[in-house]
């Protein structure tokens, strides 16, 4: 559980959010709990938009702790829908509800929980909407596909008093978190820089054509809040994640775990200058977001982060595709999976540690923050901080510009073309408002 101390620099971070926004809140006193009604011998009811693939294994990952109950599945592909259902049929008793509107799930004043695994371009929007009626949210990453989403986000949850925990498991894995209180702890000196990086061998998505949506999809409803586009043969159930219009790339899709990761080492929040370099070199196909690219962050503590993105080659750093490095001025910590190894300042290994990975530990602690009230591992606020790094190297690389930022709350200074993407267009009837 969080110290009082560490609540209060949360709430005044909070305050700064909403403000930025415009809002007032009930959320008045650091040592105020989320008001909550489940009891410990109560069933959490759980309400599962998006089923497909990420979705379907938080139902079984929650139906594991034992603590929850899938009320309902909700999906656009009647295929995956009725697969959901079936599996969690065979796990608990009683058959969940299937709905291809989540909004059915929010209507419904039984269910403790809306989980958001839809695509990216829903995730804040799915959130503010489940705060606003009174649901707690578990959102996967990124949480949110723009700046301004993250902080409308944050305001809802705030505002409505609900716990909103973002995917971001690392948060949560034992080994990680004890290699995080080494650094904390000033076991590697002063640490003033985090490598991050993710590789892997991505195949072509290919030229996609514009044909009949499928009978098995609702595309009007896949979109929800992104503005129409005519479907392509390409873009569902995962190619989405190549494009600006409802993905955010390699650095939003795998970057964020690794960034959120070397934000918590270095205790920084906002930066003050952020460049991105790269570009699309491998295939020729629809792709639009980079497979190569550089990130640097740089934070007016005197502290960076970088992260290397290839998507098309697997060789990494320390024989891993994904990893995240800290150096001090007195050693160095590797993290590779749930497990690190601690080196001294003449690169001798020292010392190691591991732990569980996967999802238990942060649906635990998920569910135990909905019970008690009290701020999960990953909060929303936290969730944001880290989604917004993703946004502005995004933004860096799409404007080809160096973005000086506002180190108090993010905010880009004086780049029209960057700050334009700051927020997006939406479909009719669907803008987020808090």
């Amino acid at each position: 559980m969080r110290s009082n101390q560490r609540d209060r620099r949360q709430f005044l971070r909070s305050s700064a959010i909403l403000a930025s926004v415009g809002l007032v809140t009930r959320y008045a006193d650091a040592d105020e709990k989320v008001a909550t009604e489940v009891s410990p011998l109560e069933k959490i009811r759980i309400g599962i938009m998006g089923v497909n693939g990420r979705g379907g294994a938080i139902a079984r990952g929650m139906m594991a702790t034992g603590q929850t109950e899938i009320a309902y599945v909700c999906d656009v592909d009647e295929r995956a829908v009725a697969r959901a259902a079936e599996a969690v049929s065979k796990t608990q008793n009683g058959a969940p509800e299937i709905v291809a509107d989540f909004r059915r799930i929010l209507d419904d004043q039984r269910v403790d929980v809306l989980v958001c695994a839809a695509p990216n371009h829903w995730h804040a929007p799915a959130t503010i909407l489940g705060c606003a009626a009174g649901k707690h949210v578990y959102v996967e990453k990124p949480c949110s596909h723009t700046p301004g989403e993250g902080e409308m986000a944050v305001a809802a949850a705030r505002a409505a008093n609900r716990i909103v925990q973002m995917g971001s498991q690392r948060r949560s894995w034992p080994g990680i978190i004890e290699a995080i209180g080494k650094i904390h702890g000033g076991e590697i000196g002063d640490v003033l820089y985090s490598r991050t990086w993710y590789n892997n061998r991505r195949s072509s998505i290919g030229h996609g054509k514009t044909t009949e949506v499928p009978t098995w999809l609702d595309w009007r409803m896949w979109q929800g809040p992104a503005p129409d586009r005519p479907f392509r043969d390409n873009i569902v159930h995962y190619n989405w994640h190549w494009h600006w219009h409802w993905g955010n790339g390699e650095l939003g899709n795998n970057g964020i775990h690794a960034i959120d990761v070397a934000r918590w080492g270095l205790e920084v929040t906002y930066p003050v200058r952020v460049t991105a370099g790269g570009g699309k070199y491998r295939h020729d196909d629809d792709q639009e977001t980079p497979d190569t690219m550089m990130l640097t962050l740089d934070f007016p503590e005197g502290k960076t982060i970088t992260w290397e993105g290839l998507s098309w080659s697997p060789l990494g750093p320390h024989d891993s595709r994904f990893g995240i490095s800290f150096h001090g001025t007195d050693g160095s910590i590797v993290i590779r999976g749930g497990d690190y190894v601690q080196f001294d300042n003449q690169d001798k290994q020292i010392a190691t540690g591991n732990g569980a990975s996967g999802d238990a530990e942060h649906f635990n602690d998920f569910l135990d923050a909905v019970r008690t009230g009290r701020l999960p591992n990953a909060d929303i606020e936290t969730a944001h901080q880290s989604t917004l790094l993703c946004h502005l190297g995004n933004i860096a690389y799409r404007t080809q510009s160096v973005l000086n930022t506002n180190p108090a709350d993010g905010h880009v200074i004086q780049n029209a073309a960057a700050e334009a993407m700051w927020n997006r267009e939406y479909a009719p009837g669907w803008e987020p408002k808090v």
